[in-house]
């Protein structure tokens, strides 16, 4: 999991390298940052080890030319998950969809950070999401309010609001139907960041 300044920073250098064709240097890191060079060789050395960033032949941090992300990316749809009661449920890759992240937000995604899901169930509606839309997701630690995509005591899926009331996690939908849910245990898979409707009214 990236920290909020390593993401800033794997974007700028990303973007850099997409624009200028050569990584940028740590000085003209840590001017963008206003921050010195060792703190930002500190955070530029955490993304090497989380296979983020390769150190290229001429010192400096950056991506293979392969890896610089343009506008398009092509993200994986997984197998569905309930927006209803959880169910056990693998995850299977269906289809890819190739489209720009910018749309929902998303800046220079790398693989296994940015996917889909599709939807079943009527649990979220009174959030705009219905049976059968695929959702778009990031990883990352999730904010109390966000929806995501939740694994409950460690064997069932479910797509739920995220809320920390009084010290206690619950996964609540968006549809008075629905009761809360108070897991034991409980693992973000993912942070919903949109939605593409395939169900048309």
């Amino acid at each position: 999991m990236l920290t909020e300044r390593q993401e800033e920073v794997l974007d700028f250098v990303n973007e850099y390298q997409r624009t200028h064709g050569v990584a940028p240097s740590t000085r003209e890191i840590a001017r963008t940052f206003d921050c010195s060079q060792p703190t930002v060789l500190k955070h530029l050395q955490s993304l090497a080890r989380k296979n983020q960033l390769d150190k290229m032949a001429d010192g400096k941090w950056g991506f293979k030319a392969n890896q610089v992300q343009g506008h398009l990316f092509t993200a994986p749809v997984y197998g569905a998950i309930p927006a209803g009661l959880p169910a056990m449920q693998e995850q299977d890759p269906e289809e890819n969809i190739t489209i720009d992240p910018a749309l929902f937000g998303v800046r220079n995604p790398r693989k296994g950070q940015f996917w889909f899901l599709r939807v079943t169930g009527e649990s979220m509606i009174g959030a705009n999401i219905l049976d059968g839309d695929l959702v778009a997701l990031v990883r990352r630690d999730p904010r109390p309010g966000e929806i995501i995509a939740a694994l409950v005591d460690e064997t069932t899926t479910t797509l739920k609001t995220f809320v920390k009331e009084r010290g206690r996690t619950i996964l609540r939908a968006a549809n008075a139907r629905f009761p809360d849910l108070f897991p034991s245990r409980l693992e973000s898979q993912g942070v919903v960041v949109g939605v593409i409707r395939r169900k048309l009214a």
